[in-house]
């Protein structure tokens, strides 16, 4: 993800009609209010219409038909934004901002050789088989925090889904593969909330200030948790890139320590708002329509394309960036070599000419979306993130055959890229 300035000053871009720019910034603006965040779907209609590729009031583009889409997240020559090419920014003080140097150097942002070096350390860690193993404790996991919600429910007759259960699972899953306390979770959550704001597409000089501040805290607890593990190592996945990155630097513990603190503090946090959303967005569609959940509860064969239609549907992440390694040509447009271009998942998911009907969300769809990225930056956790959703919606579907929602999702608007739902509740 890429972070601009504030939309307000931008000025004139050569070859963009003022009536062009005035209408994206409008639409950006609407992306980021309520109205914006509970239903998206006309905002990307609306920048589908101007084209597969609309120019971006900064410079660059927005990317919004899913062939176009695919393309950019698929293809060899389209680059992420590293340190290379913040360096070449005219903007320095922005990219020098604490949270987003932090970032910087995480899968994320890694271009090859650094990310291959880095994503060949950690294998396939949630593989077919990995993903067997961990069924039973996933499921075990979902069983506890449904016990808590069914307890708050019977107090109170309501409870917010978000916090005792979308919230929970991705953490306390993430958190026993690396071997975190749960005494830790409610900390960790915490600063990862705010430290995504350095990740946002428009992020205030406030809000910058919020994610540096975060991401101290982010760092005092991983190093903490590193340094802990090298003293008392165990049988998790940190225990196992300690013996990995020490053997490739024996003679340079900061180095080693520097990539096991990146991926270890990426993977936490990369998994937790996204998979949230994806569970609490999966609570919300399922049971704001009493007769598509009771249909998936009688064909729960087709759980699996409940979660998939729901990734297009509301996809977690709205926008990702990437550079053009060279000059090339996307949908007609030329763009020249450092151009930007955003890739608008939830525009090409509801593109008419991938997903018929986009508007309507059909468990039997059997269509295509980008949720999870593509190419060499495809989502290392996407395999996990479906087991816990999976884990989650049957479970949820056999002993809640009554919940429904008692509100809409509240949002946190100032969001563009990474969507969080701050609430969901429901009752029975």
């Amino acid at each position: 993800m890429t972070a601009v300035g504030d939309i307000g000053g931008i000025s004139t871009i050569p070859g963009t009609s003022s009536t062009d720019r005035r209408a994206v910034i409008s639409l950006l603006r609407r992306l980021r209010s309520d109205e914006g965040q509970t239903d998206p779907l006309p905002i990307w209609e609306e920048l589908r219409s101007m084209g597969d590729v609309v120019r971006a009031p900064w410079g660059g583009y927005f990317v919004t038909g899913f062939k176009a889409c695919s393309q950019v997240l698929r293809g060899r020559n389209w680059l992420v934004p590293d340190f290379a090419w913040q360096e070449r920014r005219p903007d320095q003080e922005r990219w020098e901002a604490p949270a987003t140097r932090e970032m910087t150097r995480t899968l994320i942002r890694l271009n090859a050789p650094a990310h291959t070096c880095q994503r060949r350390s950690l294998g396939n860690p949630f593989d077919r088989s990995s993903i067997e193993d961990m069924r039973p404790g996933v499921a075990a996991l979902v069983s506890g925090l449904l016990d808590g919600l069914e307890d708050r429910l019977r107090a109170d007759g309501e409870a917010d889904f978000v916090s005792l259960v979308a919230e929970q699972l991705p953490i306390h899953t993430v958190g026993r593969w690396i071997g975190i306390d749960p005494e830790d979770h409610a900390r960790i959550l915490d600063f990862t909330h705010r430290q995504v704001y350095a990740q946002e597409l428009l992020p205030a000089k406030s809000e910058l200030a919020i994610s540096a501040q975060a991401t101290l805290e982010m760092r005092a607890y991983f190093t903490g948790l590193i340094r802990h593990r090298r003293a008392n190592p165990g049988h998790d996945a940190l225990t196992g890139l300690i013996h990995y990155w020490d053997s490739q630097y024996p003679d340079d513990r900061a180095a080693a320590d520097r990539v096991i603190y990146d991926l270890t503090m990426f993977i936490t946090i990369a998994s937790l708002e996204t998979t949230s959303v994806l569970l609490a967005n999966i609570a919300w569609l399922l049971t704001r329509d009493p007769s598509r959940a009771d249909w998936l509860r009688q064909h729960p064969e087709h759980i699996d394309d409940a979660i998939e239609e729901t990734l297009r549907y509301d996809p977690p992440i709205f926008v990702n960036s990437r550079i053009a390694a060279d000059d090339t040509v996307l949908a007609g447009v030329p763009m020249p070599k450092d151009t930007t271009v955003h890739v608008l998942y939830g525009a090409a998911a509801h593109d008419p000419r991938r997903n018929p009907s986009p508007g309507v969300f059909d468990i039997r769809r059997g269509g295509g979306h980008l949720a999870f990225g593509g190419g060499a930056h495809y989502c290392l956790g996407a395999g996990l993130a479906r087991l816990e959703a999976r884990e989650l919606l049957a479970q949820l579907l056999e002993r809640f055959p009554t919940l429904r929602p008692s509100a809409p999702p509240s949002y946190d608007t100032s969001r563009v890229v990474f969507r969080r739902i701050t609430s969901l509740e429901v009752t029975v």
